[in-house]
């Protein structure tokens, strides 16, 4: 049967892809994005099976009346993708409040919004399935990236309370980690914080050669996740399972080596 999905960041990278993939295989899709007029090709191609929405996610009274919009227009939603965010570099210090403000707006709170405007419809109709897209960047850190990281961790956890809060009431939560890809995430959608010259050390070590993943490369990819029977709570797209592997390993090796202190804490 065909899908109804809700995708929000739909004019480029990684929600235009999902937004191709669902509708190429008969399925409707709800895409939200700022500028609508991008997507116009869309309808286009697929006419009344793709509904443009302009939509700034952190606008929350906008974000509960989109959603609203979506489920009455298709009778209903299966799966709501959260896919709009973007990137901040600087480093701890050097974020000013109106920085990491604005990307907690963005990729926090706009998620949330997402999240509690669709639960009432997915709760009516007896289940569905949310796809919170983090990021390798929501289960570990990288320096110089530490605004972005907070936010994505805090949708890591977010979602984690509220996949044991939403099961029974036949709601999936799916946490999805990309690792770098060839997307606009390194361009257009990055900001960036006044560089602090004590810093230039750090900033020097972070030019990582990345092996950059193709977007369309997660198309079917996507779509498994909406069809399984069996979703993941965490899945990975991209190659990030061994060094994130790695680094949890040692994580767990330092909490074993602490325990005899942890438990005298204890009393």
């Amino acid at each position: 049967m065909a899908k109804t999905w809700f995708i929000t960041g739909t004019s480029k990278g990684f929600g235009r892809e999902w937004t191709e993939a669902a509708l190429e295989r008969g399925d409707r899709v709800a895409a939200t994005a700022r500028d609508t007029g991008r997507l116009d090709d869309l309808v286009a191609r697929h006419g009344d099976a793709v509904l443009p929405l302009r939509l700034d996610v952190t606008d929350r009274a906008s974000v509960f009346a989109a959603v609203r919009r979506a489920a009455e227009h298709f009778n209903g939603l299966d799966v709501v993708v959260n896919n709009a965010g973007y990137g901040h570099f600087g480093m701890v210090e050097e974020l000013t409040e109106a920085e990491i403000r604005a990307v907690m707006e963005t990729n926090f709170f706009g998620t949330l919004w997402v999240t509690q405007a669709a639960l009432p419809i997915l709760r009516a109709q007896g289940g569905g399935r949310l796809v919170q897209v983090t990021s390798e960047g929501g289960v570990r850190a990288f320096p110089g990236i530490g605004a972005y990281h907070a936010s994505k961790w805090a949708v890591e956890g977010l979602s984690e309370s509220l996949r044991k809060e939403a099961a029974v009431l036949g709601v999936e939560v799916i946490c999805l980690e990309p690792g770098p890809y060839a997307t606009d995430f390194g361009g257009g959608s990055i900001r960036t914080s006044d560089e602090h010259p004590d810093y230039a050390v750090v900033r020097a070590e972070l030019s990582p050669t990345w092996d950059l993943g193709d977007p369309k490369a997660t198309r079917a990819a996507i779509l498994e996740l909406a069809d399984t029977d069996d979703p993941p709570a965490h899945v990975f797209f991209g190659k990030s399972y061994e060094d994130v592997a790695a680094e949890y390993e040692e994580r767990l090796a330092t909490w074993r080596k602490w325990q005899p202190v942890s438990l005298a804490a204890f009393g």
